[in-house]
């Protein structure tokens, strides 16, 4: 059995779900330490328990509740960690939070560091739990160290904690760059015409389909290509036009080829509580795959990628179909080269470095402490 110390990640995302944040730096960790990806449970006819499978390096945990049983569910949730961690051997751990709710269940371990990567506002999607926000007071009140994934965040955040630090979700550089290289079309694109428009990422209640509906309209020419599953919104409300197409869920490893068939990237964001401290991780990769990129006027892409001239922000629709025209017609030079200067300091390696500086820090802090105790 694998000895070294355990970090417990609690997460709302499933780990096969669209690849993002948690995933590019929480398998990161496995080098040092033994992982265990702990989600949401799931409900069904068998007695509690939980599933487990390896990838990248990491334990994938799976709660599981008896669906028959209405009540105690945080304390039989409490007891599934608790099997966990006897199952798994393990005996010294930090604990990571990406949800606050998972404290319910986890108030009574003992780590040696809680961590809290903040990387976003969830008490303002959309079915957020009542007692979100109190939870997260708390979890902030506990966390040792706290991370946020965007500059709003942190600037919401920052008088919350003594020790947060912002890290802004960055780029795995060699992945995306295949795109530059043009990649021999996947079949349910291969038949969508010229221009093309392109987004990948969850469509929900922050994408706005009425700004691509009316964009569709204004311009039956250009095509919409839209990867990525659909949540939290019903898909008989999705606007429907020739020139709009819904390719579903892709992996990781098939996004590239994709991108490379497209002629604009897009980050058609609706602007309301769930965006406002919103840092999309599609923004740098769309730039390391080459493309123009076009977005509505969410604060984290206005800066730095607006005002360093590397996105066009769109404030409406003539806006937005004027960039558009503008990025069909014309080749950038000068951007470019700023782009590719800028992408040189992005890197999930050096934000997992940075992030991981910050926890062995804390965690000498923490020792030290401990001798004078």
């Amino acid at each position: 059995m694998d000895h070294k110390p355990g970090l417990l990640v609690f997460s709302h995302l499933r780990w096969n779900f669209v690849y993002q944040r948690p995933q590019h730096l929480i398998s990161r960790f496995s080098n040092q330490y033994n992982v265990l990806y702990i989600e949401e449970a799931v409900y069904n006819k068998e007695d509690d328990g939980f599933y487990a499978q390896r990838e990248e390096g990491i334990t994938i945990v799976v709660p599981h509740l008896n669906d028959q049983i209405n009540n105690g569910t945080n304390e039989r949730l409490t007891s599934i960690i608790n099997t966990v961690i006897t199952a798994f051997d393990i005996e010294d751990y930090l604990l990571w939070y990406y949800t606050p709710m998972a404290l319910e269940f986890t108030r009574h371990l003992y780590p040696e560091l809680i961590i809290y990567d903040c990387m976003d506002q969830l008490s303002a999607f959309k079915n957020a739990p009542t007692n979100l926000l109190i939870l997260e007071r708390e979890l902030l009140d506990s966390s040792s160290i706290v991370f946020t994934g965007g500059r709003s965040l942190f600037n919401e955040k920052k008088q919350m904690h003594a020790n947060i630090h912002c890290f802004p979700s960055s780029i795995d550089a060699s992945h995306f760059s295949q795109a530059r290289q043009r990649q021999m079309d996947p079949p349910d694109q291969s038949k969508i015409p010229f221009p093309r428009f392109g987004f990948f990422g969850v469509i929900d209640e922050i994408f706005d389909i009425e700004l691509l509906d009316e964009i569709a309209q204004e311009k039956p020419e250009w095509h919409f290509v839209l990867i990525g599953p659909v949540v939290k919104i019903d898909e008989q409300n999705l606007p429907r036009r020739a020139n709009i197409h819904y390719l579903g869920m892709k992996k990781y490893a098939e996004l590239p080829s994709y991108i490379s068939g497209w002629n604009v990237a897009v980050l058609p964001f609706a602007l309301n509580e769930a965006t406002r401290y919103i840092s999309p991780t599609k923004t740098p990769e769309y730039l390391a795959a080459g493309k123009p990129v076009i977005s509505t006027a969410v604060e984290d892409v206005i800066d730095p990628y607006g005002t360093m001239g590397l996105v066009s922000i769109a404030h409406n629709v003539d806006e937005f179909i004027a960039y558009g025209k503008h990025e069909l017609e014309t080749d950038n030079a000068e951007r470019d080269n700023i782009r590719d200067e800028f992408l040189k300091e992005q890197s999930w390696d050096l934000t997992w470095e940075a992030i991981n500086n910050e926890i062995i820090k804390c965690l000498t802090k923490q020792k030290t402490l401990k001798t004078y105790v």
